[in-house]
């Protein structure tokens, strides 16, 4: 293999074209397709990497992202084959995982792909006119499912999984919507269609079960398992201006010839050559894509619209538009909204929604901005740089500066630069440019455009011409190496210029066919051209004339090189070769193994040479070229190789195809000769500005100064004019405040009193309500005990008439027992009567089923010998006629017809024969089934009469258990009268002790407030001796304070004193000092109470403290103990009130439960006895079952009255013993401790005993 080696750097353009075309790999990277490449580009960080296509690949059709963003799959066409290759993009780089290429079925090309949810599966449309659906297990490359999803060769475009589901597909075309579910190895429709066919151009789930699909005619259509559940349409806003422009451009752009397999998708170029003149102003709805509140869809050329869900319905509203922004470079600035959106990708936080349209472009707009503008439409924004949308035709770069020259059949100029991978220039013309050359200082171009060359300077931000000459489709010009010439070809006429005086200076004639491709020589002194009609000259600028000429009229040149040292000339051309020419001959042809060289190119080292292929590929290959086939091949493009170029320092290549991308691609070589050129001089940052431009911005910049120092002094002023306002309202307020606060004071005041006086009338109103029910509470209890009286006396008459009834009942059991036998015996003998009936029927049925068997069969032997006969005897006389015929044919050819009637007639009689064979069979199959039905009757009878035997001997042991049961219920009910008898009287003590308790609780509840009462008592005494103590310390302290200033004020004095008795022998000084000390110690009578104490009295007041602080703490011991004592008692008082309550309630419940069994066995007596008597009226089970209540109540009085005076003993004790501890100086109860008023727990226990 070759040494040479070139890496792919960045691209520059996109394939729209390509199904699916755009998808988020995460939230900075998208994947593209670009050339014969995919594209991994990241947005933030601005760096490519790529995917490559396979080897030999003549372009990618339909792209598809697995939903876990780990798998690519991409449709290709490799050698005249479909190929589908899926590579793993989570590897680095990303690896080939699967290549789908032996297929079982006929498939021309996958038109669209899809993953499903689980990426397991791949499901995958061919295209016409075979139109199957495959359903692939891909990592097993096994075929699930296949099905032919058209038969009418009608386009489709896009196919789809169910988010959810992977057996749930849906289809979308030219007249078909198509749900299928994967089961049992078959793809099954599982919807159909309804209405007029549409043409379905695009389609999303948005839920499960939930379809949005748009139509070419501006429809959206919401599907819910298949049925229609929405419809809305799209309308024009804006009416499509320029519709002439419109045509000019599809017409210059029809004369593009691009290779079958770089236009593989028909959702645009079929669809639009599909749609009618009429349906052209309707907007097509391309593209859909879901995101979690709706969907966004393309609107028509250059729009896109947002729906949302509605929250009440399941319907969608528009939300809001979105546009393509007017482009202000272009020469029409209208044309960049009338291209429509191919396909549309949300992000995967949905933050970012991104476009491709059918203009090869990339758009981007943040879902956030589109909330923020609202009720104006929202404009998206590029989301590189604007691309070409045409085959690039010409390719240029400098040697001052990074940068690339191109241009294009969409009449654009664009200026790229390799460095920062960015473009630096870019403006469109009316006319296609065909050529372009950039000058070596980076500041000129000169363009070959469909009716003049131009040669153009490049300013800061514009591109402006400055000479043109009457040149009219120049198809290439080229600036001299050191700038100062340019040629330009005109047919077959190269014309020479100056770039000082811009004149021309020769002109080369000599070619008879169109002119290819020219090139200078290292020095400037010769050009190179190569042509059409087989041509290579070698022309000499000073004499302009040719020094060497190699003409091949076999060979049309598509491009020429020379070497560095200009000895050699290398060509390529339409004859498969690279040639080698010397001194006007052929030194050797390199064959290009059956692909066309479109261009060549070498190195300014001499050392590498690369040559572009009309397949897209490009190959790297070493200098002196080899004799074998030593070369690396690269996949660059998806259509021919228009340009290749080398930048001055060799290292990087450029290269531009028909495809409308631009590639850069780092070359070096493996052997390290020398390919590595250090710069000594940086690139220049210099640029072009013209002098008016200089002038109009200083101009801009002076009246923006002064608009801004206009804006400060207004500003300023406003300021001083709004705090002024602010200041005068902040006053208004703060004295509104203060009003209002005073208001809101009064009014408190006012609510106060008021609040007062409800609460003193409430107080005596529920002091009045007390009294009523104590009152009222009384009375019920009096009117209770006479009704209780009264009940008692009713429930003994019942229990004489229940006796009574039960002996009617008695009774009535016999009889029925008797009628009971004697209709059993009457139905026995009725049923074994109907048996026999039954059994007589079957057998007579039986035997006229076998004669009708015997009919049959004869009948049909008979038919059958009769249809055996005559077909015998039709063969035979039919034969016999054949022979005739055959005989007379040349007479009697008329008479052959009629035979032929008859003889079809007598067939169809055969026919009908043999039809009422075939019906005769069935009525026989009915017999059988008739013979078997009754069968079945007759077993059924059978079963059914077993069952009433069962059912006999069932009720008879029932009445037989019924009867042991009515002895047992008489047994019972005796018991059950003597313990009711006996549990009576055990009630009655029960409730006496249960009414002295409650007294006793209410004693104790009085006990225990004066309890409460003289606790409180005891804690405001405490308080005021802690006050007292309190005022007695501060006094102490006071005290003290004036013992040490007084201590302190006599030990001065004795100073002084001391001092003065040293004068007594001086009676003067003496005088004086004593004066002094009269004026220190008499005259400042205020100071004296800083004097300090004694040392004696802070003794004293020191033992009397400690004296006092063991008093309180002995004190604190006490109260301590004596609390501990008394809340043992109190808990052992209530745990003795909770037992006593405690007994109350099982007692309680043993008279319920006892109740509850009297209610039982007079309830189960009742059962026994079937018939009641009509004396009884409706009231008497109330007035039983209230009988027993009075009994009951005395006994509960009595029981509560016993454990109430327990309780009063009890509280007696204990108020005794409270006495004896209140003798006890220094005791209190704990302050914390509060006892439950018994007046709530009087009131319940009365409502449990009531």
């Amino acid at each position: 293999m070759s040494a040479v080696v070139a890496q792919t750097l960045h691209v520059f353009g996109l394939r729209s074209h390509v199904a699916n075309n755009i998808f988020y790999f995460d939230e900075q990277i998208i994947i593209f397709p670009s050339g014969n490449h995919c594209v991994k580009y990241n947005v933030d960080q601005k760096w490519q990497k790529f995917i490559p296509g396979s080897d030999k690949s003549q372009g990618m059709l339909a792209l598809s992202i697995s939903p876990n963003r780990r798998y690519l799959a991409i449709s290709e066409t490799v050698q005249e084959k479909p190929a589908i290759t899926i590579y793993e993009l989570s590897s680095i780089p990303c690896r080939k995982r699967k290549v789908l290429n032996n297929f079982d079925f006929q498939v021309q090309k996958f038109i669209s792909m899809a993953f499903s949810p689980d990426s397991k599966y791949l499901l995958a449309q061919t295209s016409p006119p075979e139109s199957n659906l495959v359903y692939w297990l891909w990592e097993k490359q096994k075929v699930m499912a296949i099905v032919r999803i058209d038969t009418q060769n009608n386009p489709v475009y896009q196919v789809s999984f169910s988010p959810q589901d992977n057996t749930q597909v849906c289809v979308t075309g030219h007249g078909m919507f198509k749900l299928l579910r994967f089961a049992e190895g078959t793809l099954k429709q599982t919807n159909f269609q309804r209405g007029e066919p549409q043409n379905y151009l695009a389609h999303t789930w948005v839920a499960d079960d939930k379809i949005v699909v748009g139509t070419d005619t501006g429809k959206l259509f919401l599907f819910e398992s298949g049925d229609q559940r929405w419809e809305t349409s799209i309308m024009v806003k804006e009416p499509t201006d320029g519709s002439k422009s419109l045509d000019v451009i599809q017409e210059s752009e029809s004369l593009i010839e691009f290779p079958p397999v770089s236009s593989p998708l028909p959702s645009y170029e079929q669809m639009v050559a599909a749609s009618s003149h009429s349906q052209m102003s309707m907007p097509q709805v391309f593209a859909i894509a879901a995101y979690s509140k709706g969907f966004a869809c393309s609107a028509g050329p250059g729009r896109v619209l947002l729906f949302e869900k509605m929250e009440e319905k399941d319907f969608y509203r528009e939300s809001r538009e979105i546009r393509i922004p007017v482009d202000p470079q272009s020469n029409d600035p209208s044309q960049s909204d009338k291209q429509d959106v191919l396909c549309l990708c949300f992000s995967p936080s949905e933050e970012t929604l991104v476009a491709s349209t059918s203009k090869n472009q990339l758009y981007s707009i943040t879902m956030s901005l589109t909330e923020i503008s609202k009720g104006e439409p929202a404009h998206f924004e590029y989301l590189m740089y604007p691309l070409h949308s045409a085959p690039i035709t010409g390719l240029a770069t400098c040697i001052r500066k990074p940068l690339i020259a191109t241009c294009s059949l969409d009449r654009s100029i664009r200026l790229w630069n390799y460095e920062t991978n960015t473009l630096e220039l870019f403006k469109e013309y009316q006319e296609e440019a065909y050529s372009i050359s950039l000058h070596p200082s980076g500041h000129f171009i000169v363009v070959g455009f469909a009716d003049k060359l131009r040669l153009m300077n490049l300013l800061i931000d514009d591109i402006r011409s400055f000479k043109e000459y009457s040149v009219r489709g120049c198809r290439e010009c080229s600036f001299s190496n050191g700038g100062h010439l340019f040629a330009a070809v005109n047919g077959n006429v190269i014309h020479v210029y100056t770039t000082t005086s811009l004149e021309n200076i020769s002109s080369l004639k000599g070619h008879t066919g169109k002119i290819r491709s020219i090139v200078w020589n290292a020095d400037d002194s010769k050009l190179i051209s190569g042509g059409t009609d087989g041509a290579v000259y070698e022309w000499n600028l000073s004499t302009g004339k040719r020094e060497t000429e190699c003409v091949l009229k076999s060979c049309s040149y598509n491009c020429v090189t020379v070497s560095p040292d200009a000895k050699i000339i290398f060509a390529v051309g339409s004859d498969h070769t690279l040639k080698e020419i010397a001194d006007s001959l052929i030194l050797r042809e390199i064959s290009a193994f059956d692909v066309t060289y479109t261009a060549i190119v070498i190195s300014h080292s001499g050392r590498m040479m690369f040559v572009g292929t009309s397949v897209g590929t490009i190959r790297a290959m070493k200098y002196p070229l080899p004799l074998q086939k030593e070369f690396n091949e690269y996949q660059a493009h998806a259509g021919p190789i228009t340009k290749m170029l080398l930048t001055f320092d060799d290292q990087f290549l450029l290269t531009a195809a028909e495809d409308g991308c631009l590639f850069t691609w780092k070359v070096f070589d493996k052997d390290g000769r020398g390919i590595k050129r250090e710069r000594e001089v940086g690139f220049a940052e210099e640029v072009l500005v013209t002098k008016t431009d200089m002038e109009e911005k200083a101009q801009v910049m002076l009246e923006l100064k002064t608009r801004v120092e206009e804006l400060k002094m207004e500003n300023e002023y406003q300021l001083r004019l709004k705090d002024m306002n602010y200041s005068e309202k902040i006053k208004e307020l703060t004295e509104k405040f203060i009003q209002e606060m005073e208001s809101l004071k009064t009014k408190n005041q006012v609510l106060r009193t008021e609040k007062e006086k409800q609460d003193v009338y409430h107080r005596e109103h529920i002091e009045d309500l007390l009294d009523k029910q104590s009152r009222e509470l009384q009375d019920l209890e009096c009117c209770n005990n006479q009704k209780l009286l009264l009940e008692y006396e009713k429930y003994q008459e019942l229990q004489l008439k229940s006796q009574r009834m039960q002996e009617e009942y008695e009774k009535q059991l016999r009889d029925n027992d008797e009628t009971k036998s004697q209709a059993l015996e009457e139905l026995t003998e009725f049923y074994e009567a109907k048996l026999q009936e039954k059994t007589t029927l079957l057998e007579e049925a039986q035997e006229d089923v076998r004669q009708q068997l015997r009919e049959f069969e004869e009948t049909k032997k008979q038919i059958e010998e009769d249809e055996d006969r005559e077909i015998q005897d039709i063969k035979t006389k039919y034969e016999k006629k054949l022979r005739d015929e055959k005989e007379s044919n040349l007479r009697l050819k008329g008479e052959t017809g009629i035979m032929r009637k008859k003889f079809s007639s007598l067939q169809k009689e055969i026919e009908e024969r043999t039809n009422d064979i075939e019906t005769l069979k069935g009525e026989q199959m009915k017999l059988q089934g008739v013979i078997k039905s009754l069968e079945k009757d007759i077993q059924g009878l059978k079963r059914e009469i077993q069952e009433r035997d069962e059912t006999i001997q069932d009720k008879e042991k029932r009445i037989y258990d019924l009867k042991k049961k009515n002895q047992e219920l008489g047994k019972f009910k005796f018991v059950l009268d003597y313990k009711i008898k006996e549990l009576k009287k055990q009630i009655e003590p029960r409730e006496n002790e249960i009414r002295v308790m409650k007294e006793q609780i209410q004693e104790m509840e009085a006990e225990l407030e004066n309890f409460h009462k003289q606790n409180t008592q005891l804690e405001l005494n405490i308080t005021e001796l802690w006050q007292k103590l309190r005022a007695t310390d501060q006094e102490m302290r006071r005290e003290r304070q004036k013992e040490r200033d007084l201590e302190a004020l006599v030990k001065r004095f004795k100073t002084d004193l001391h001092n003065c008795v040293a004068y007594i022998q001086e009676p003067r000084l003496l005088k004086e000092k004593v004066r002094g000390l009269f004026e220190k110690y008499v005259q400042r009578a205020d100071m004296v109470e800083i004097v300090g104490l004694n040392t004696d009295l802070q003794q004293e007041y020191a033992r009397q403290r400690e004296h006092l602080e063991r008093n309180l703490a002995t004190l604190k011991k006490k109260v301590v103990k004596e609390g501990e004592l008394h809340r043992t008692d109190y808990v052992r008082i209530m745990q003795e009130n909770v037992s006593l309550i405690k007994e109350i309630n099982e007692l309680r419940r043993e008279l319920k439960f006892t109740r509850s069994q009297v209610y039982d066995l007079e309830a189960a007596l009742k059962l026994t006895k079937k018939v009641r008597p009509q004396e009884v009226s409706e009231t008497e089970p109330s007035r039983d079952m209230l009988s027993t209540a009075p009994t009951t109540r005395l006994n509960e009085q009595e029981e509560t009255g016993r454990i109430i005076e327990m309780q009063r003993l009890e509280i007696q004790r204990l108020r005794d013993q409270i006495q004896e501890q209140e003798q006890v100086t220094g005791f209190h109860t704990l302050a914390g401790v509060r006892l439950p008023s018994l007046s709530n727990s009087e009131v319940d226990l009365e409502v449990k005993t009531n």
